[in-house]
């Protein structure tokens, strides 16, 4: 009796998908919908959907269900609501095409909506032409993994691709978006991770976040966006091993820093940018082992930013290194690659014996009247920085690198 009764206890012990049973779908069968099969389903079922078009007018998850597509059936709601809600906790929805919801001003209908659940997981699901791709709203402990979106690249009808409001602790991992307003949007989202994605051709940014705290960025390629990253009035990030590309057009930033304190942009690639990183109210920020390579201008910090160092990156290329709108006082270079540095190293330790002023005279001119843009390359530009490195005067004295390196910094 004594060994009926554990084996009993361990039983209970287990997860209650160890019980569930399988449930298809199919078109024409007796469960011919996604909905159907939620309604007779328990906690810890299976849901399998075989192959075909499916109509789902905002088709709510309330069970802890996996639902799995198989050769990626079609959830299509015509454009007259949201496809699904998921409403329940553990929860795991695997392998749709996801499609055409509506549109409004009034209400962000989605493709896939989480709300106030956690441990849940959306993956491998392709999204196509709806007004917000996955929408997370007051979740924890969510993963969005391997997800292909795609909006409809009108900014009246185009949402977020992945949108996140009040959540903490989500993983988003591995995703393509494109053709949203943002690709991705953070809103009150903390403690999460962003990795490993592909954000490209968004209306407005790759990716855009506001008071979301001691999140990480690592691993993701932001190209040919309105601008790539947009961060404001948010702490303690880290920004690490990113690629930001071919961000390109009048008033677009790879990176744009906005009243940020205490983070670590490390390891990045800002290529063919407008602005690579451009730098306002921001504290105490870590700018460290990046490669700025042919950007119109690499970093444009403002006057109103204070304590930030920039330290072993690589400026290659660029048209501008550095620039700011004021004297920029209490902001720290120090041993970084300058491809423009024409000083000498006479001890052959690798380390310029004198030190490099990194914003010339006509970048400050430019930011003082930008139509002198078109002087660019002239022989009086070229003299005027020569004799103004030479004699710095009207450049801010205080913005030197000490040790500039000789040679670029290997990766």
């Amino acid at each position: 009796m004594k060994i009926g009764f554990i084996k009993i206890y361990l039983m209970l012990l287990l997860p209650v998908s160890a019980f569930g049973r399988t449930i298809i779908v199919s078109p024409g069968s007796a469960v011919a919908t996604l909905k159907q099969a939620i309604i007779i389903a328990n906690n810890g079922d299976t849901v399998i959907v075989k192959k075909g078009v499916y109509t789902s007018l905002n088709t709510i998850v309330n069970k802890q269900l996996t639902i799995l597509g198989e050769d990626r059936p079609v959830l299509d709601a015509r454009f007259q609501e949201e496809v699904v809600t998921i409403t329940s906790d553990h929860v795991k929805f695997d392998g749709f095409v996801i499609q055409n919801t509506k549109t409004g001003s009034m209400r962000d209908y989605a493709g896939i909506r989480l709300s106030n659940v956690e441990f849940v997981t959306i993956g491998n699901n392709i999204l196509v032409n709806n007004f917000f791709g996955i929408y997370l709203s007051n979740c924890k402990h969510i993963e969005v993994l391997h997800n292909h979106i795609t909006g409809s690249n009108n900014i009246e009808n185009s949402g977020n691709g992945i949108h996140l409001w009040k959540c903490w602790n989500i993983l988003i991992k591995g995703n393509y978006v494109t053709r949203h307003r943002d690709g991705i949007y953070f809103e009150f989202a903390k403690k999460s991770i962003i990795e490993d994605n592909f954000s490209e051709k968004n209306i407005r940014y790759g990716l855009h976040f506001m008071f979301s705290d001691d999140d990480t960025y690592r691993n993701n390629t932001f190209k040919n966006n309105g601008s790539g990253v947009s961060v404001m009035y948010t702490r303690r990030i880290k920004m690490l091993n990113n690629t930001f590309i071919e961000n390109w057009g009048s008033s677009i930033y790879g990176v744009l820093l906005k009243e940020i304190t205490d983070a670590t942009i490390e390891g990045n690639h800002f290529i063919r940018n407008t602005t690579a990183i451009y730098m306002e109210n921001s504290d105490r920020v870590t700018v460290l082992n990046n490669d700025f390579l042919s950007n119109g201008w690499a970093i444009r910090v403002l006057a109103s930013c204070n304590n930030n160092k920039f330290t072993q990156n690589n400026f290659k290329g660029n048209s501008f290194d550095v620039t700011t709108n004021g004297t920029l006082k209490n902001n720290y270079f120090n041993n970084n690659y300058w491809d423009k540095y024409e000083g000498y190293d006479l001890n052959k330790d690798g380390t310029g014996d004198i030190p490099y002023h990194p914003i010339s005279l006509y970048a400050q001119i430019i930011e003082q009247n930008p139509p002198s843009v078109m002087l660019m390359r002239s022989f009086i530009v070229n003299l005027l920085d020569k004799v103004e490195r030479a004699i710095p005067s009207l450049t801010p004295e205080s913005v030197r690198d000490d040790k500039p390196r000789m040679k670029p910094w290997k990766r």
